[in-house]
């Protein structure tokens, strides 16, 4: 069984790899130059990190799935999440990383947006592929932290590092946009089965057991994470997925109403509504008036 490790500090993190802390809250590590290693271990992150792989060396597990990554990629790692490495015998560990825990970021304008970072919450097996310019711009983006790291603490310190752990988030973010859309194939793949699962469940007795489906439940059909799922309809469609499921609740709403004489409750309650005046708040909200509206308006 693997070890079991929970990472809740910088200087812990730097303790495992025999790395200088130069700041409580934040480090730039080049696994290059670690002296200590780790194998077959669990590690349960109470930082963020983000890890630039320069080419394979280790598999990597994120919950009971593996990616087997290609050179030049991007991981990201949050809080409460576990992630299991093993690493080859004999070979360094070419990445380079950045480890901050949440306090770094408290009370400044990357603290509040945090959470607009859904790559964070990506399995690894969405890791980001990264051009040759672009790995440029993420090691760049680095050696400004580390030039940072290596300034006297001030009052300025938090700020600044802030700022530059900032910029390279948002790199992230316009390289992962990238990416959705050059992964044209792959996208279209998606959306088409996003589509054919929406129909598939509308379609069913399903909503009546089981209520209005979530945008996590059709990610995990395609096999993607919930955050990467709706970053790539997003991004393509201009919509999010959950928008898109209400627009198919919607649609097969309106053929109820036209084409059977069921009540607004019974078509509600088979679309997995729990509650009929939900389905009419969201029917009218949608298509600009009541069910019952719409039916004699159509009639």
């Amino acid at each position: 069984m693997d070890e079991i490790i929970n990472l809740t500090s910088v200087d812990q993190y730097n303790s495992l790899y025999g790395f200088e802390t130069l700041h409580p809250l934040v480090s730039v590590a080049d696994l290059r130059k670690a002296t200590k290693s780790l194998n077959n271990v669990q590690l349960n992150y109470g930082l963020y990190a983000v890890f630039l792989k320069l080419y394979k060396s280790c598999d990597i597990r994120y919950g009971r799935r593996k990616y087997d990554y290609q050179d030049g990629t991007i991981v990201c790692f949050a809080p409460d999440q576990s992630v299991s490495i093993t690493n080859s015998e004999g070979v360094s560990q070419p990445v380079l990383g950045l480890v901050f825990h949440p306090d770094l970021i408290r009370g400044t304008t990357l603290g509040k947006n945090i959470k607009q970072y859904g790559f964070f919450s990506y399995a690894v097996n969405e890791a980001l592929h990264l051009s040759e310019q672009e790995k440029s711009i993420v090691i760049d983006c680095l050696k400004n932290i580390q030039l940072e790291l290596t300034h006297a603490i001030d009052k300025h310190s938090k700020s600044l590092i802030a700022m530059n752990v900032e910029l390279l988030l948002n790199y992230c973010m316009r390289f992962y946009e990238r990416q959705f859309i050059t992964r044209e194939n792959e996208s279209h793949d998606v959306l088409t089965k996003f589509e054919e699962l929406l129909d598939e469940y509308f379609s069913s007795n399903v909503p009546e057991s089981d209520g209005l489906p979530t945008v996590k439940y059709f990610a995990g059909k395609i096999c993607l994470s919930p955050n990467y799922f709706g970053d790539m309809v997003k991004k393509i469609t201009g919509k999010t997925a959950q928008e898109h499921i209400q627009e198919k609740v919607i649609d097969f709403a309106k053929e109820r109403i036209l084409g059977t004489e069921e009540t607004v409750s019974q078509i509600a309650y088979s679309l997995g509504f729990q509650y009929p005046q939900h389905f009419s708040r969201l029917f009218k909200k949608r298509v600009g008036c009541t069910p019952n509206e719409y039916r004699v308006q159509t009639e």
